[in-house]
């Protein structure tokens, strides 16, 4: 009971209408849609325009590559770049004794001005040798240094228009089944899988594009397959491209090599190394039979139990935790039946262009505003414009072809 006026802060939990993504993830926790049905939990984004984006900067990490042996008596190195060097920086020597040097000036493109052994004993320094910034150091009544900016990156995706419609003849509306639900709520539950099917498979393999179809502007959007694999028209900076081909058999070492770069990327400092791993369902055996075979434990049995076998949901790797999840659209082939997607959920969001998030519009039906005048039919149609934003792209990744367990 609430006694004065009804207002939101007295509803019951999950009596008010939810957004199409959160009622998929209600109604169909088990569906085809599980990351988009996720969105629901997460922030979303409004997209203004049919380019959406976000600017990015990455923390520069200062280093220089000798080009040539250097003696230990060099003050002028040459080096295979000096981009981002300044004077005032110390760098670490990557091998011998770790000398630390200190760079006085930057002379061009390839060779620095230094002071070779402070606080250690220089050395000679061998080709292709890595030296590491770990900070920089300035006398007393030092002039002022010259300023090193970050140059934020702006990263861009399309949206891409989704749309399901469901229909039946007014017959078919009035006539009743022996079981199961009317059939327009049939019908339009079948057309709300249908559209979450369609925006999850794009979510994960979708590839951008720009063209016209029919006459009309068309347009298509880089889902996490994409984005992540190939790094599409992510910036330089991302080198890391996490999309590893396993062989005919895979050891516990050999999955947790393909798993591990996720982890060299933290997104969330408030959340630990925790990621999700979709997989399909020949990659869920695989990998139960890689940790069987790793730890050799096949079975468990316990006094009075009437259930035997393992089964792993949860991998911890020595960096880090990924939840598996069995995608069932991951099932529909052979192929995605091998592979297996790790997504660090705090990376991921959908933007909705404006409000056009799943929009429901029917017709012909008691009540509805819309009439296909000439038909004698009802139905409706379910449209969603909205684009896929990965905001750290090399903190996810994907592991195709993962076909037998192995020991090792």
């Amino acid at each position: 009971m609430s006694v004065g006026l009804l207002n939101t802060s007295v509803l019951t939990t999950d009596l008010a209408k939810k957004s199409f993504a959160g009622m998929i993830t209600r109604l169909m926790p088990n569906g085809m849609s599980p990351l988009f049905g996720l969105t629901a939990m997460l922030p979303s984004e409004t997209a203004v325009q049919t380019e959406h984006g976000f600017f990015t900067k990455t923390m520069l990490l200062p280093e220089m590559t000798t080009s040539g042996a250097q003696t230990s008596g060099a003050t002028t190195l040459t080096v295979t770049s000096t981009a981002n060097i300044l004077p005032g920086m110390v760098l670490r020597v990557d091998e011998g004794n770790h000398e630390n040097i200190i760079v006085n000036a930057v002379i061009s493109s390839t060779q620095v001005s230094v002071v070779r052994g402070v606080g250690s004993t220089a050395a000679s320094i061998s080709d292709a040798v890595k030296l590491f910034q770990i900070g920089s150091a300035f006398e007393e009544s030092s002039t002022r240094p010259n300023a090193l900016n970050i140059n934020p990156v702006r990263i861009t995706n399309y949206t891409q228009i989704f749309r399901n419609t469901w229909g039946i003849s007014d017959t078919v509306r009035q006539t009743l089944m022996i079981a199961g639900e009317t059939n327009v709520a049939e019908s339009r539950m079948d057309c709300a899988a249908f559209h979450a099917a369609d925006i999850e498979k794009a979510i994960f393999f979708g590839k951008k594009s720009q063209s016209t179809r029919n006459g009309q502007p068309f347009r298509t959007m880089d889902g996490l397959e994409s984005i992540v694999g190939t790094l599409g028209n992510y910036p330089s900076y991302y080198s890391a491209v996490n999309a590893f081909t396993a062989g005919s058999t895979t050891t516990y070492p050999q999955l947790e090599g393909y798993l591990d770069p996720l982890f060299n990327q933290s997104t969330d400092p408030k959340v630990g190394n925790e990621r999700l791993l979709f997989v399909g369902g020949t990659a869920r055996k695989v990998i139960n039979q890689i940790v069987r075979l790793a730890t050799g434990t096949f079975y468990q049995v316990t006094q009075n139990t009437t259930e035997w076998g393992l089964k792993y949901t949860t991998i911890n790797t020595s960096r880090g935790t990924f939840n598996m999840i069995e995608h069932p659209l991951f099932n529909s082939n052979t192929s995605y039946s091998k592979m297996a997607v790790g997504v660090d959920i705090s990376t991921f969001r959908i933007a909705y262009l404006g409000d056009r998030k799943t929009q429901n519009k029917e017709f012909n039906m008691d009540g509805s505003e819309a009439n296909d005048n000439g038909i004698d039919a009802v139905g409706g149609t379910l449209t969603t414009e909205c684009t896929v934003v990965v905001k750290n792209p090399p903190a996810n990744g994907f592991v195709y072809n993962l076909t037998a367990g192995a020991a090792g």
